[in-house]
């Protein structure tokens, strides 16, 4: 017969906890969850003793640098005879857009006020070249070129920003006011034909043949009376 159930022995099983993972070879699990600490923002060095030395070391240099060799200044160029009026030197021609452009942009800005302007266009006499080349000194021009009062004052960019200061206003007044009507003689043109060769740039001499005109341009122009402050004379020893 088999024992009653009461008297069998209980076994009582407890649960124990395991023992911790731990292994050599592999790192711990609790360290790899656990935040790592932040950083903490290092100071901002100062600048050493030898730097503070070369800041003001290196300001000298450059100062004297700048002392030995100054800025080119824009060169004092008197025009003698043309202290009563301006003096425009510019191209009709379009075949520089840029230059065309400024050029007209200067033109119509000097004739917004009512003083003398002396415009010589370079494309209709080729004798104002070489005559702007001798005041410059110089062969590589930029037009416009501009004269105030006989002063040399400057091109595009220099009359533009005199204009938009004011300075043009206080440099133009001091010349004298005239009618801007356009002129009944070459209406505005400033150039006429030459009556002498009828615009050929040449005239038959006897006993000589053709021979230049040179009372005209080589566009066989001749500049207007009244425009220019020139006055237009003729004569028979101007016939080479």
């Amino acid at each position: 017969m088999w024992a009653p159930w009461s008297s069998t022995p209980r076994r009582i099983h407890t649960k124990s906890n395991p023992p911790p993972f731990s292994c050599s070879s592999f790192k711990d699990i609790q360290s790899l969850c656990e935040e790592e600490p932040k950083p903490q923002p290092e100071s901002p060095k100062s600048p050493s003793i030898f730097h503070r030395a070369r800041v003001p070391t290196s300001l000298l240099r450059t100062r004297s640098h700048r002392n030995a060799y100054p800025p080119p200044s824009k060169p004092s160029i008197t025009l003698p005879g043309a202290d009563q009026r301006i003096i425009l030197y510019f191209t009709s021609l379009r075949v520089v857009r840029k230059t065309f452009e400024e050029c007209r942009a200067v033109r119509s800005i000097l004739r917004g006020f009512r003083v003398p302007i002396d415009e010589r266009d370079l494309s209709m006499d080729c004798q104002f070249l070489d005559e702007l080349q001798g005041i410059l000194g110089c062969n590589k021009l930029t037009l416009p070129v501009v004269f105030i009062a006989g002063r040399y004052i400057g091109g595009a960019e220099e009359i533009r920003q005199l204009h938009e200061s004011g300075e043009l206003k206080n440099l133009i007044e001091r010349l004298p006011v005239v009618d801007r009507s356009v002129c009944d003689l070459c209406g505005g043109l400033r150039f006429l034909l030459c009556d002498l060769c009828d615009g050929s740039h040449k005239v038959y001499i006897e006993k000589m043949g053709f021979k230049t005109c040179s009372v005209c341009n080589v566009n066989g122009l001749i500049r207007c009376p009244y425009c220019s402050s020139a006055p237009y004379r003729r004569t028979k020893s101007m016939i080479k």
